[in-house]
């Protein structure tokens, strides 16, 4: 396993408005769950808060919260860590993903046919840039979820040459 981030965003990059995400397609937390399984998870303590209960920890994951907050009742079933671990799928929110994108081997990222910042305005959270170390690897026709069109895309670092 390397570092991975996995998202998904509209096509003017939102990822959410800070407590959700303004889609619903089951493809796509289908898509998260088989790509994430039996690997390390890595998210910020708002990103652990976001999830409904029922699903704190993630389950056959193990679950990272990144956090200057001490372990508590708030933090039950994750393993709160300071610094990022060497592998896992990195999993959100903005802040996460702006500090880290640059250290990924790997971005998995869903594509939603749709946009969200007008709507949301101060409330939107971003998907980082991709950086220009990256190159698209491989990405899927467009397809119909429950409520927007999606597309899955495979992002790799390019290797530099000897």
């Amino acid at each position: 396993m390397t570092l991975g981030a996995i998202w998904a965003q509209s096509l003017d990059r939102v990822i959410g408005d800070g407590q959700g995400m303004p889609w619903h397609i089951p493809e796509d937390l289908k898509h998260f769950k088989d790509i994430t399984m039996g690997e390390p998870v890595i998210m910020g303590r708002k990103t652990w808060e976001s999830l409904p209960e029922r699903f704190r920890p993630l389950p056959g994951r193990e679950n990272f919260v990144l956090s200057r907050q001490a372990a508590g009742a708030w933090s039950a079933g994750a393993t709160i860590i300071r610094e990022l671990p060497i592998d896992g799928w990195i999993m959100g929110g903005g802040e996460i993903y702006a500090a880290t994108v640059a250290d990924a081997d790997v971005l998995e990222i869903t594509i939603v046919d749709a946009t969200f910042a007008e709507e949301l305005g101060d409330r939107a959270v971003y998907a980082p840039e991709i950086p220009a170390t990256f190159t698209l690897d491989e990405e899927t026709d467009w397809q119909q979820g429950e409520t927007h069109r999606f597309k899955f895309q495979r992002w790799v670092k390019i290797q530099p040459t000897a």
